[in-house]
């Protein structure tokens, strides 16, 4: 285990400088020393399990995650899963061996996680969910759920596209960048989103894949359907930065972002919104990272046994090009 004062410093540098400097996953002490339970002078001890850092919007969320722990007052252990399921399960069976007072984490995939979740029970050690659901069908193994509604966001995106291209005579031939296969973002956005357009049957998906919530994958993903769709209107893309690689290859083929190819993505981060303001995206659907204020009450509230609603969802917006220019001065990411 790395010590607290190390566990700070690796916290602020680049992953890609923990990841080349440790093999293998990396769980560190955000704040206060080792020990488990409450830790030191009766600190809450916090285990949280995050996705990776595959975009803007995650390295917002986990700033948020260590900066409310450390204002509240609780110790947190914190590791990298680098989008591996197998990373954070490791994790939190570490968190359950340290016997910390409660372990929270963003599931990188919904499935599979029933067993080392009952683990977790059986130690008395409660769990919450945070941004990302799981699909277990016992609803015991944890204690809520804090987070966006990905359905309502796809919705969101759909009802754009349905009033943006309502009048539009012929085809309109959308492209969809999924995220992260089996995720339940990428599951419930591309429901979503199925959902309002299958009402027109001018509305046709031509191509969809995965692009893993990455820039430089939305980038290659946006390249081959570029190659191989003669005629593409709309780019739906689960999130801001596979939109913002996206646009790259847009731009490389000659075409116009936001003109000849009209696109509407999901996050709201600050590259999203500049480019919205400038034209080469439509329409940006929130989703809000700054999670860590409301999972910190969480935390303090099932630790001491308070009961908690089963799911919280955070209040989000949309923009057009006129908020997201109202909106970039205060923007926090």
């Amino acid at each position: 285990m790395i010590s607290a004062d190390l566990g700070v410093d690796v916290a602020r540098k680049p992953w890609t400088a923990i990841v080349a400097g440790v093999a293998g996953m990396l769980v560190l002490t955000a704040c206060g020393g080792g020990g488990g339970g409450t830790g030191d002078g009766g600190a809450i001890t916090l285990g949280f399990a995050q996705v990776g850092a595959e975009s803007g919007w995650r390295t917002a969320n986990t700033k948020s995650i260590q900066d409310s722990a450390k204002a509240a007052g609780i110790e947190l252990k914190f590791s990298d899963a680098q989008q591996k399921q197998e990373n954070q399960i490791t994790a939190i069976r570490s968190y359950i061996q340290q016997k910390v007072k409660v372990i929270a984490f963003s599931p990188v995939v919904e499935s599979g996680w029933d067993t080392v979740l009952k683990e977790a029970k059986t130690a008395n050690i409660p769990v919450i969910l945070t941004d990302r659901a799981v699909d277990s069908q016992d609803k015991t193994l944890y204690k809520t759920f804090l987070g966006s509604d990905f359905v309502a966001e796809g919705k969101k995106a759909g009802e754009w596209l349905a009033k943006e291209f309502g009048s539009a005579a012929g085809d309109v031939n959308i492209v969809e960048l999924q995220g992260t296969t089996g995720s339940a973002p990428a599951n419930d956005r591309k429901k979503g989103f199925a959902d309002v357009i299958a009402s027109n049957p001018k509305f046709k998906v031509v191509a969809s894949q995965t692009g893993e919530f990455t820039r430089a994958k939305g980038k290659e993903v946006m390249e081959a359907f570029l190659k191989s769709q003669p005629k593409i209107d709309v780019l739906y893309a689960h999130n801001d930065d596979m939109a913002l690689g996206a646009i790259e290859a847009i731009q490389a083929a000659g075409k116009v972002p936001g003109k000849d190819i009209k696109i509407v993505s999901v996050d709201g981060v600050r590259d999203a919104l500049q480019a919205l303001a400038d034209g080469k995206i439509n329409h940006v659907v929130e989703c809000n990272p700054l999670l860590g204020p409301q999972l910190m009450d969480l935390v303090k509230k099932v630790a001491a046994g308070e009961q908690v609603p089963p799911r919280i969802e955070t209040a989000e917006t949309e923009f057009d090009q006129a908020a997201a220019k109202a909106a970039l001065p205060q923007r926090q990411y």
